[in-house]
């Protein structure tokens, strides 16, 4: 390939694979922006509100019983009576537990510290038991109730989520606590449904950074949001938000997040989305429109090849060639009559040159004009072509001369090749404008000689040609 066209190559490839590296990297770039910010403006803050609501529904809920609980006039005048007959509140808790479809539902009583159950009275709650802890606390609780994770003793130990509510009589005296309960696996159940739905990680946090509740898929051993990598130097923040969104990198991946506080829980909701999996589309996209774009390098290239190299060619041919005829032009036959003549003087081989001109050209031209003899020229051409050999090179001398090179071919044959191709010419007739024009050629042959030059050799044809003019035309003369 030469320089000149390699250089070409280059010059495009760069262009294109600039052009099409900047075009691809802006469109990533703009891609990326736009994922992030619809993740922090719409899917995580749209997500956090269905989830809420959903909470509402799902978890408020027995926060809202436990209400009713509380308020419930059977409830205290039951109290206030002396609580004569334990087998009403039993039958009570039954069907609030029944109704509402609660794990547990219960009530302490102040006055007997008895513990009722739906299956009946449980125990009697006491000070010095570490179990009975929650009881005593909720006695001081400045808040109307409290959201505790214990082991329910009535259901073999199975962690559950109580809502602990405070009962007054109507006097507002401090009477009980009442409420119901959610096991701890239906409430992350719940969650993981959540997780399901929406592809987010899903878990809540208490005031003080503590993991409360949260799915299966929760990495083991973090109990605190300062121990998740790269979320620790954002958890005085978060936390002292009611609401806020905020990212941070953990593993080599973006994750977006969402907090909303629960004032009812006292919680904290975390709402996160990993950007990877739709990131993982747009470097998808990306590796595309550059494995395109190689593509369409790769085949700009080749045409540029082909384009270019056809190009050459007909420059080259052109550069070589006679227009009009077809056939090598004098620079053609410059080099190779000097490749010729070494080829001979290495090997010794015979190498003879015809010399040919159309006889009163000039006439015919005036007579019939140029376009007329330009006819002439290729027909000329075309009967030189089929009398002589395939190796032999016939080429345009200039105006209506023409040479033929014949390589390995003695003088005496080259003479008799060139009054075979004299003969043909003076046989042939030219059709111009339903008229038949007939022309006559003289030729000079002259055969190469040890120590000849291209000058020298074409000397000794034209002189040859000379004499064949002044002979009378129309005849062959040696050199």
């Amino acid at each position: 390939m030469p320089r000149k066209q390699r250089r070409l190559n280059l010059v495009v490839s760069l262009i294109l694979v600039v052009g099409f590296l900047a075009t691809s990297l802006t469109s990533f770039f703009v891609a990326r922006a736009s994922l992030r910010t619809q993740i922090s403006q719409s899917d995580l803050p749209l997500t956090s509100d269905n989830i809420y609501s959903e909470i509402q529904r799902d978890l408020l809920r027995p926060i809202f019983i436990s209400s009713l609980m509380a308020t419930d006039t059977f409830v205290r005048d039951w109290v206030i009576q002396g609580e004569l007959d334990e087998s009403r509140m039993v039958r009570y808790l039954k069907a609030i537990q029944s109704q509402y479809g609660a794990f547990t539902a219960f009530f302490v009583s102040e006055k007997t510290r008895l513990y009722y159950h739906s299956e009946g009275i449980l125990k009697r709650v006491s000070e010095a038991e570490p179990r009975d802890v929650w009881y005593f606390r909720v006695q001081t609780l400045r808040e109307p109730y409290e959201i505790n994770v214990d082991p329910d003793m009535a259901n073999r130990d199975a962690m559950t989520i109580f809502i602990n509510y405070r009962v007054f009589d109507y006097d507002g005296n401090y009477i009980g606590a009442t409420g119901v309960g959610l096991t701890v696996q239906a409430v992350k159940s719940i969650i993981e449904n959540y997780q399901s739905r929406y592809s987010r990680r899903i878990y809540f946090v208490d005031k003080q950074g503590v993991i409360r509740l949260h799915g299966r898929e929760f990495p083991e051993g973090v109990a605190n949001i300062s121990q998740i990598e790269g979320l620790a130097p954002l958890a005085r923040e978060t936390l002292a938000q009611p609401a806020g969104y905020h990212t941070y990198d953990s593993d080599g991946k973006s994750i977006h997040l969402n907090t909303r506080y629960i004032s009812e829980f006292g919680w904290h909701l975390f709402v996160e989305q990993a950007e990877d999996a739709k990131l993982r589309e747009i470097w998808n996209t990306l590796f595309l429109n550059l494995a395109i774009c190689a593509g369409v390098t790769l085949v700009v290239l080749v045409l540029t090849n082909v384009t270019v190299s056809a190009y050459q060619d007909t420059i080259e041919r052109l550069a070589i060639t006679d227009k009009l005829t077809g056939i090598y032009n004098r620079r053609a036959f410059d080099l190779l009559c000097r490749e010729s003549l070494l080829d001979a003087a290495r090997n010794g081989s015979n190498l003879s040159v015809i010399l040919l001109d159309i006889d009163g050209f000039k006439g015919i031209n005036d007579r019939f004009g140029h376009a007329a003899g330009d006819r002439v020229l290729v027909a000329v051409v075309r009967a030189l072509q089929a009398g002589v050999r395939v190796s032999d090179i016939l080429c345009r001398w200039g105006g209506e001369e023409f040479i033929i090179l014949l390589k390995n071919c003695p003088l005496e044959q080259a003479a008799h090749t060139a009054e075979k191709l004299r003969t043909a010419i003076e046989t042939m007739t030219t059709l111009v404008e339903q008229r038949e024009i007939r022309i006559t050629i003289s030729l000079g042959v002259a055969q190469y000689r040890p120590g000849d030059t291209e000058e020298s050799l074409l000397k000794r044809a034209d002189a040859a040609l000379y004499r064949a003019k002044e002979g009378g035309r129309n005849r062959t003369e040696r050199g």
